[in-house]
């Protein structure tokens, strides 16, 4: 009995079409907590339709504010959040309030699915939340020092606040638990593998399965026999090669800062160069703060990392702009140059995140450079496929046809957390 891509008891977990629970009104409320913030949504899973949605920023600062919005109701008011309990119960209050609310006790959701960054080795599937889970999230607080904590803070808090409901955890990782030991490991000693987990176990795995499971229906194809090279392009930026449904290669790595040039990140770069800046006098903290802050997209271009200000900065002649952005679409294609050897029967290749959803012109770089590869681009369809329209952008002759499919992690958290409930009610 598995969750990771299989079969679970007669239901495919994420699979809308398999998904348990039709023909009563589910109710799902997903968190996503960060060290100083709280997203969340609620979801009628009937018709997967989100009922509420919102941010807490600034928890524990003294100076919180929340961004509610359910319904034609939509508002910001600052609030005093001290720490995530607070928080959960600010966010709980709202979605039962007379006027902004949506249900009309706590007691109407049936779980919560909790976003969780890193599952490590040992946590590969969407799992029901007891305290040997918690135990082994804590344990990887090591390898997402800046995420499973502010996680595991969230989980304690709306497990306070709901204590008789199921809470499952859905790992970023889990999706790519399936790359074989070919991919995921380093050419480093063994010594550092074996004791210290030093391997790839990338991240983004929701959005790239959500896709992959869109895209396999989009294609007519089944979901365990769609082959695809998934490009997740955000501020952070990653892509992974789908054989046969399952995750096979993945360009992120024991962090986020390996793979593709991103917003503030560097991507693949030669490890000697941070112990060269080292020796030019920076310290470990200096070096790694460059990577993940000030390199990428910021740092060729020097004005930001928003690809709409580097466009219009490239359209008006600043070479440094049309570095980076030449730069970031040639990664991009390097890696599904990569990519396509690995799962040479490619359905398509996969454009999300907020550039591939709404860049034309990035998604143009893109198609015009894999003509080699038998991509025929369509600019008409290109302009048309933006605010979360789904579609081709790429001709119906072209050998290689590339897809614009909006991503929607927490709609994916929220049919595992229904799936997961279900299947452990028997």
């Amino acid at each position: 009995m598995t969750l990771n891509g299989t079969l679970y008891d007669g239901w495919r977990i994420g699979d809308k079409c398999l998904s348990v629970g039709a023909g009563r009104d589910m109710k799902i409320f997903v968190v996503n907590c960060g060290s100083s913030s709280i997203k969340y949504q609620l979801f009628s899973m009937a018709n997967e339709v989100v009922l509420a949605r919102g941010v807490l920023e600034r928890v524990g600062t003294g100076d919180a504010r929340l961004h509610h919005a359910a319904g034609n109701s939509d508002f910001e008011t600052d609030v005093d959040a001290p720490d995530h309990t607070a928080g959960i119960k600010l966010i709980l209050d709202a979605l039962v309030d007379g006027d902004a609310g949506v249900i009309n006790s706590v007691d109407e959701i049936a779980g919560v699915g909790h976003r969780v960054v890193h599952g490590g080795e040992e946590l590969t599937h969407s799992s029901l939340i007891d305290d040997e889970l918690m135990a082994v999230i804590a344990r990887n607080a090591d390898l997402a020092p800046l995420h499973n904590p502010p996680n595991l803070a969230g989980i304690a808090a709306a497990q306070k606040a709901m204590p008789n409901v199921s809470h499952v955890a859905v790992f970023d990782t889990a999706f790519l638990a399936t790359l074989p030991p070919k991919a995921y490991r380093y050419a480093v000693p063994e010594q550092w593998y074996a004791e210290h987990h030093v391997r790839r176990y990338g991240f983004h795995g929701t959005s790239h399965r959500y896709v992959t499971l869109a895209a396999a229906k989009l294609l007519g194809k089944a979901p365990d026999d769609v082959n695809l090279i998934t490009v997740h392009l955000g501020n952070g930026c990653s892509m992974t090669a789908v054989a046969a449904g399952k995750a096979v290669d993945h360009s992120m790595g024991m962090t986020p800062l390996e793979g593709l040039m991103m917003g503030t990140r560097s991507g693949d770069i030669d490890p000697a160069v941070a112990l060269y800046m080292i020796s030019q006098g920076l310290s470990a903290q200096e070096v790694d703060d460059a990577l993940n802050k000030k390199s990428g997209l910021l740092g060729v271009s020097g004005l930001g990392n928003d690809m709409r200000d580097l466009l219009a900065a490239a359209a008006g002649g600043n070479d440094r702009a049309q570095l980076a952005v030449d730069m970031f679409v040639y990664r991009i294609v390097k890696y599904v140059g990569a990519y396509h050897a690995i799962v040479p029967e490619l359905d398509a290749v996969v454009l999300t995140g907020g550039i591939g959803e709404n860049s034309r012109p990035v998604r143009r770089g893109i198609c015009e450079s894999l003509a080699g590869l038998g991509v025929v681009a369509d600019e008409d369809r290109n302009q048309a496929t933006i605010r979360g329209k789904t579609g081709p952008i790429t001709s119906d002759d072209s050998p290689l046809g590339v897809w614009v499919v909006p991503t929607n992690e927490e709609l994916m958290i929220a049919r595992d957390t229904q799936a997961v409930i279900a299947a452990s009610a028997g």
